[in-house]
């Protein structure tokens, strides 16, 4: 028999009650929601895809596992009699079917459970010490490609060479139930884009830079962004309609399989337009007020945002430090849960002197050619968070991003498909990542899931002077480690103990002791740096490895007069031990600049 409706309902009102109470007290590590004996906490930290036989489609069957000294291990009666316990303390009807070749047991969860069934029973499982793992009975289905006309032409999705390996990821998620806002130009009217497009918002006050006649309002529709030679400045050249929103915006959740066009990385999730970029680019304020709308703050005047984003990409920027208002509105976006991905820009310079891609808590992106070296335009540096195919029409116009566009030169015409180049390009690849990450494992934090890209990224197969941060994305190995299928979250080793710099003094050293690890050091591994200096220009930061052999992170500079350093680097430090002392040696190379060393990391 089944679990009676009203017996079900109990059951699955207990489970809510415990996953709000674990929401609430979300101090509590991972750890202990293991270690919790409550159905609910532990149902709670079963990652969607232990429960779905395909993506949104709860598992009718289980696949247990048990430790070789268990009797359930080889006894079809205990194994049996084992998931008629389970089934009795989940209020479920578990049925034992058969043994596996490898010996597993494969356990009939029945036709009518919901998610929340699935995770219970997966959890009850999970706390035996007996079961050595518990994982879905999945449907597999015959593997092509996407059926979109274009998608031959995306090389940056699946090329082996350089392009960030999408079609792995789909297996697992396609981004379903994560709204990204794309604050950029607005949107032009597409069909390969339409049925992901939700609400969004028009920040752009003044109606010189707006061209639509009117301030800010709830349409974010693009009316072109053209100008005309010294309409933004003396000696500019006229500029045709860039559409350039909607370009990016079909790079992250172009509608896929509908046999047109191009496929989206994150083709499940849904795109909220932001527009602050008009006629001659957009004002900082303007696109404060958009991060802190589309990260669900309040903004004076405009309507509550129904369509929170959980992934903000910003493919634009300016020169200069980052300032206060603009790290304030991005900090409280992603302390409201929304992780924001910003371009590190294309003036071929230190990402250091241009923002927001050198702001805090941003994601920000390098852009990588059809090889899989920097591309010749996109920004470098120590504050360069991850690469990602931007693409070089110099070398061919197909070596660029194909996406969703419009062919009119000022007002909106027919719609199109044309490449593109640029770390505008570049971003949206790591906001589509990061919405198949979100719906993968809601509970990922902005934090856990910049951590996650860098650890799971590749060495560029190309060559990158400057810094390109922890290497090319890889998208398919990300979410499986995100997921709980596979990749490598990663051990964190750290130091949070504060140390002063002397100004202008000699160097000082913070050590961290690794041990428990077998072989060498990775080929990327990622060093996290947090420093307060008033002046980080003058800092010279190396790391040493146990034998004395010191790998350069960041080299003095006159022209970078930014606050601190918070950031990560990446080392090929695989001719190294991983076991020993490691030490962060930093040194204040010039007078008047005070900071110290608040803490930094090695995940291995």
């Amino acid at each position: 028999m089944r679990t009676s409706p009203a017996l079900r309902r109990k059951l699955i009102s207990a489970a809510a009650l415990s996953a709000a109470l674990l929401t609430a007290a979300s101090t509590a590590s991972a750890v202990a929601a293991q270690d919790a004996g409550s159905q609910g906490s532990a149902a709670s930290a079963v990652p969607t895809a232990q429960t779905e036989a395909a993506p949104g489609t709860p598992a009718e069957r289980l696949i247990v596992g048990y430790r070789s000294g268990a009797t359930e291990a080889t006894s079809n009666a205990a194994a049996e009699a084992d998931a008629a316990a389970k089934g009795k303390e989940t209020g479920e009807d578990l049925d034992f079917q058969r043994r596996l070749g490898t010996g597993a047991a494969l356990v009939d969860l029945g036709a009518d459970l919901t998610g929340a069934d699935v995770a219970d029973v997966v959890a009850e499982y999970q706390a035996d010490p007996q079961v050595a793992y518990v994982v879905p009975d999945r449907l597999n289905t015959p593997k092509a490609d996407p059926n979109d006309t274009e998608y031959a032409k995306q090389w940056d999705l699946f090329e082996a060479t350089a392009g960030m390996n999408v079609p792995g990821a789909w297996a697992t998620t396609t981004g379903t139930g994560v709204t990204v806002a794309v604050i950029d130009t607005g949107y032009v009217a597409h069909t390969d884009l339409a049925a992901n497009i939700v609400g969004g918002y028009d920040f752009i006050g003044d109606t010189a830079v707006s061209v639509d006649g009117d301030g800010r309002d709830s349409n974010p529709a693009d009316p072109g962004d053209w100008y005309n030679a010294n309409d933004c400045g003396s000696g500019i050249p006229a500029s045709n309609s860039s559409w350039h929103g909607t370009h990016v915006a079909g790079t992250i959740a172009a509608v896929t399989n509908n046999g047109k066009g191009v496929a989206g990385i994150a083709h499940g999730a849904k795109i909220s337009p932001v527009r602050v970029l008009g006629k001659c680019g957009g004002y900082d304020s303007d696109i404060i007020d958009a991060i802190t709308w589309a990260s669900g703050g309040t903004v004076s005047g405009v309507p509550a945002n129904s369509n929170v984003a959980k992934v903000i990409n910003m493919s634009l920027g300016g020169d200069g430090a980052c300032t206060s208002a603009t790290q304030s509105a991005i900090t409280a976006a992603v302390n409201r849960g929304t992780t924001v991905v910003v371009a590190a820009g294309n003036e071929s310079d230190n990402v250091a002197n241009h923002s927001p891609g050198n702001c805090n808590n941003v994601i920000s992106v390098a852009a990588t050619n059809r090889t899989g070296a920097k591309a010749s335009y996109s920004n470098y540096g120590s504050l360069v968070d991850i690469s990602a195919p931007g693409g070089q029409t110099s070398t061919g116009t197909a070596n660029g991003i194909l996406s969703t566009l419009n062919s009119g030169t000022k007002t909106a015409s027919g719609e199109n498909y044309a490449y593109y180049q640029g770390t505008s390009m570049a971003t949206p690849h790591i906001a589509g990542l990061v919405a198949l990450m979100k719906s993968a494992n809601s509970s990922l934090t902005p934090a856990q899931i910049e951590t996650a890209i860098k650890n799971n990224a590749r060495a560029l197969p190309g060559a990158c002077s400057g810094g390109c941060g922890a290497g090319l994305a890889d998208a398919a190995k990300t979410v499986a480690a995100v997921s709980g299928t596979g990749g490598s979250t990663g051990t964190v080793f750290s130091s949070t103990t504060a140390l002063s710099i002397p100004d202008n003094g000699a160097a000082v050293e913070s050590s961290i002791a690794v041990t428990g690890r077998t072989g060498n050091a990775p080929s990327t591994l990622p060093v996290g740096v947090d420093i307060t200096h008033t002046y980080r220009g003058d800092l010279v930061i190396d790391l040493i490895a146990p034998d004395g052999t010191a790998y350069r992170l960041k080299a003095a500079s006159s022209s970078d007069s930014a606050d601190n350093v918070n950031t990560t680097y990446t080392v090929n430090a695989s001719t190294e031990s991983a076991n020993g002392t490691w030490k962060l040696r930093v040194q204040d190379t010039a007078a008047q600049g005070t900071g110290r060393i608040n803490g930094w990391k090695l995940t291995f």
